[in-house]
C-alpha cells in the first residue's frame, strides 16, 4: 500500500532533530505532502528543524519531550491527540545505547535504555492507536540487528531492541484487521548521534571508540531505504551485509558466532580490564 501525496496527512517522528530521524523527515518530505510533528529532547535543534521545513512550505510543529520519562511520554501523547485527529505515520526513531559490560552497567543506565528504546515506542503506539486507526496508518520502528544477536558491551541495548521486535511483531497481527500497518527496520551500523552519545556504565559518556563490522552507512542512505520500504508496503527491512549473515550464524551455529563476536568486539573486554573489571 503506497502512501499518497496529501497535505492532510500527519507524520510523527521521534528523535527528529538530527541523525537518522532528521534524514527520515527529509526523505519523507521529499516524497510526500504532509504535516510533520517533530519530537526530540533537544529543544533548540528541534525548533530550527521545524523552521527549516516551514521555510520550504511544509507544515511542521515541534514537541520537546524526554522519552525516558513515562510522564513525559504520556504528556506528549496527550498533546498529539489534542492536536491531530489522525496520525498517518508514527516513526519511533529516538534511541539511546550504552557501551559497557553488563557487570559494569548501573541499573539506572539499563532502565534509561529500556525506557527510550522499548517503553516509549510501545506507549506512543498504544496512546495514538485511535488516531492511527482513523488514518489506516503505519508505525515504523527503528530496531537494530542487535535485537537478533548478542553484542559485547551492549547487553541493555540488545535486550531493548529484542523486546521491541517481539512486541511489535505481535502488535502487527493484532491490529492488521484495523488497517494499521507496522514496518520493523533492522539497521546494522549507521553513522548517527546514537553512538556518539552512547552512555558508559555509570551514565556518563562512553569514552572508547565504537566497534563495528562491515560498512558504516550514512543516515541519508538508510533513510532512503526506509521510505522506499514504506512505499512498497513492506513489513520488515533487513540489511544485506555481514550483520545479517551474523544473525543466521548465531541461529544455526551459536558457539561459532560467539567466538567471532568476542574477537570483533574484544575492545569491550580490554576497556573493562583497564577499568579494573
Amino acid at each position: 500500500m503506497r502512501l499518497q501525496h496529501d497535505q492532510k496527512k500527519v507524520f510523527v517522528v521521534t528523535g527528529a532533530a538530527g541523525g537518522l530521524g532528521w534524514a527520515i523527515v527529509e526523505a519523507l518530505a521529499a516524497r510526500f505532502g504532509a504535516r510533520f510533528a517533530l519530537v526530540d529532547i533537544s529543544g533548540q535543534a528541534l525548533t530550527e528543524r521545524a523552521q527549516q521545513l516551514r521555510e520550504r512550505g511544509i507544515d511542521a510543529e515541534s514537541f520537546v519531550a524526554d522519552l525516558s520519562s513515562e510522564q513525559a511520554v504520556a504528556e506528549l501523547a496527550a498533546q498529539l491527540r489534542g492536536r491531530y485527529p489522525r496520525v498517518d505515520l508514527l516513526v519511533n526513531n529516538a534511541g539511546i545505547t550504552h557501551r559497557s559490560l553488563s557487570t559494569q552497567t548501573s541499573n539506572a543506565v539499563i532502565r534509561r535504555v529500556m525506557a527510550v528504546d522499548y517503553h516509549a515506542p510501545v506507549e506512543l503506539a498504544q496512546a495514538l492507536l485511535a488516531e492511527l486507526r482513523a488514518a489506516s496508518g503505519c508505525v515504523i520502528n527503528i530496531s537494530s540487528m542487535a535485537g537478533w544477536m548478542p553484542v559485547l558491551g551492549r547487553a541493555g541495548y540488545c535486550a531493548a531492541k529484542s523486546a521491541l521486535h517481539q512486541y511489535f511483531e505481535t502488535f502487527r497481527e493484532e491490529v492488521r484487521d484495523d488497517g494499521v500497518r507496522v514496518l520493523m527496520v533492522y539497521p546494522s551500523f549507521v553513522a548517527t548521534n546514537i553512538e556518539q552519545n552512547a552512555l558508559s556504565g555509570d551514565g556518563g559518556r562512553a569514552r572508547h571508540k565504537q566497534s563495528t563490522i562491515g560498512q558504516v552507512r550514512t543516515a541519508d542512505w538508510m533513510a532512503d531505504r526506509i521510505v522506499t520500504a514504506l512505499e512498497e508496503g513492506r513489513e520488515r527491512l533487513f540489511p544485506r551485509d555481514k550483520t545479517l549473515l551474523g544473525a543466521y550464524l548465531y541461529k544455526f551455529f551459536p558457539r561459532l558466532f560467539m567466538k567471532q563476536m568476542v574477537r570483533n568486539f574484544r575492545v569491550e573486554l580490554e576497556v573493562a580490564r583497564g577499568a579494573g573489571g
